[in-house]
């Protein structure tokens, strides 16, 4: 399985940004989609999540601002981004997992500019 990233870059503050994440080979139909983030000196957090049911959980500092989607027949996550802030600056990564299987992205790196 393979995920491959893209959509970072830079960005203003109050700006918008939307990532892309599509994922390639062997999947389980049922499977939960989601993005992380790592900012310089911190832990590796949860961004948004979605489920092959449409179930979606937000983190409480992104709840409002992004919108996490999926399209399953593409095997495709996206995170549209509003009114990012500097401290949404970090390196984003898509994860994709079913049962005991999990797998990363490679990152894209966001940075958001006071």
């Amino acid at each position: 399985v393979q995920l491959q990233a893209s959509g970072g870059g830079l960005v203003q503050a109050g700006g918008s940004l939307r990532l892309s994440c599509a994922a390639s080979g062997s999947i389980s139909s049922t499977n939960r989609m989601a993005w992380y983030r790592q900012a310089p000196g911190k832990q590796r957090e949860l961004v948004a999540r979605i489920l092959t049911d449409g179930t979606i959980t937000y983190a409480a500092s992104t709840k409002g601002r992004f919108t996490i989607s999926r399209d399953s027949a593409k095997n495709t996550v996206y995170l549209q981004m509003n009114t990012l802030k500097p401290e949404d600056t970090a390196v984003y990564y898509c994860n994709l997992g079913w049962g005991l299987y999990q797998y990363w992205g490679q990152g894209t790196l966001v940075t958001v500019s006071s």
